[in-house]
């Protein structure tokens, strides 16, 4: 078995190390730099391509823990390869984008610093022009494909997350819901320790 932590956007694979020194294995865990995948243009489904790429180069099962971003990825692979997925852990993830949070969070990254995304290894033109190619991103009507394990995760100070959080539990029958404390979107980074408790419990190592 591997475990994949995918990180979300704004972030980078050094955001999963506190987390994953709280886990009870220390094998077989990949953290890919997302941004470090895509060639040419950064688009959602050129992205989702290279990470399908990625994920398909493992023989055996995959336990998948995807942030935002990287919730998205994990929840469109474990749709498209059903087969491959052992289980899923869902941070702070959307199943249809709203498009209103969207145009709000671009809004913000037009007002941001250049070498804020320096940091992360992307431009602000690659980070625009992916959050405007998933403006249309709905995967409710293929949800029913998923018959795996799934964790569902959300901060509790994540308002913007945890409608879409608690509506997921509901249409996967095979989830379970869990709410991290003092812990907003970035619950990798807010709460690593309870994150790494709830991991622990789930994977049942």
């Amino acid at each position: 078995m591997s475990y994949i932590f995918v990180h979300g956007l704004g972030q980078n694979s050094s955001n999963w190390k506190e987390t994953i020194d709280g886990l009870d294995i220390a094998t077989n865990i990949e953290c890919p730099d997302l941004f470090d995948l895509y060639i040419g243009e950064l688009n959602y489904n050129n992205l989702y391509r290279r990470f399908s790429e990625y994920c398909d180069k493992f023989t055996e099962p995959l336990d998948i823990c995807g942030l935002s971003l990287g919730g998205m990825l994990a929840l469109n692979y474990a749709i498209d390869n059903p087969n491959k997925v052992h289980s899923l852990v869902l941070i702070g993830t959307q199943y249809s984008i709203p498009k209103k949070l969207m145009k709000l969070q671009n809004i913000i990254f037009k007002l941001m610093p250049e070498k804020y995304f320096s940091k992360i290894g992307i431009s602000k033109k690659n980070i625009i022009s992916l959050t405007i190619s998933m403006m249309d991103l709905n995967f409710e009507n293929d949800l029913e494909k998923i018959t795996c394990p799934v964790l569902i995760v959300c901060g509790e100070k994540d308002i913007a997350n945890e409608k879409a959080s608690k509506k997921l539990k509901n249409l996967l029958n095979t989830s379970t819901l869990k709410l991290i404390q003092n812990a907003g979107h970035e619950v990798n980074k807010d709460n690593p320790k309870q994150l790494s408790d709830e991991l622990n419990k789930f994977f049942d190592w």
